[in-house]
């Protein structure tokens, strides 16, 4: 199968998942939550550690910006898994927030410095859809009693998250310019690929 004859493959199941994530009930998500329980205990351990990695898309970067006044590059970086094109440019795709010593560059003493506007998966953790099975990251606050309230409030943002990945991942596959593969080459240069196109930058973390 040729690459575009897959990409439409590909978006055509995006969209049947669209339609499916918008379908969900929050009702439902609400009840699986309250019956499994959480409570935030506000440890921090989803906000160090190597494997805690935060995807942000654009539209959660800007509103971070609007809530900071620190530019871009101080606010997220790109991931470190990707390929190199022929001109040895590393590609890659989507943008992490900023790690600093091991942890989220905005947790400090127990306490997130953008917590207003941190993103949708940091306000849903630790829990996830899974083609639309609420699943749980592995967290001390699970099983500990959460009020009815609270339940719905997870389970609208968790539904909401899903329609947005969606969104963003049709999006980045409609804007997404394939692109010759070679070796590394060019140390520092990326790109990275997300729903609003191509962004180069000039980042550490490939040189």
């Amino acid at each position: 199968m040729r690459r575009k004859d897959s990409t439409e493959v590909l978006l055509a199941k995006l969209r049947d998942d669209l339609r499916a994530a918008r379908g969900l009930s929050t009702e439902r998500l609400a009840a699986q939550i309250q019956e499994i329980g959480f409570q935030c205990l506000r440890c921090g351990d989803c906000c160090t550690g190597e494997d805690n990695s935060v995807v942000v898309f654009p539209f959660e970067i800007r509103r971070i910006l609007g809530a900071t006044a620190m530019d871009w590059n101080d606010v997220v970086e790109p991931p470190q898994e990707g390929e190199w094109d022929s001109e040895g440019i590393f590609h890659t795709l989507e943008w992490r927030l900023k790690r600093e010593d091991g942890s989220c560059k905005f947790y400090a003493k127990c306490n997130c410095k953008i917590y207003g506007s941190r993103p949708l998966l940091c306000s849903t953790y630790p829990f996830y859809l899974d083609s639309g099975a609420l699943r749980c990251s592995e967290c001390r606050g699970l099983g500990r009693k959460i009020r009815p309230g609270e339940a719905w409030k997870i389970a609208a943002l968790l539904k909401r998250r899903c329609i947005i990945e969606i969104r963003e991942a049709i999006a980045l596959l409609e804007r997404y310019e394939d692109f010759e593969r070679g070796r590394p080459g060019k140390r520092g240069l990326c790109v990275v690929h997300d729903s609003e196109g191509e962004h180069r930058v000039i980042t550490e973390l490939h040189s």
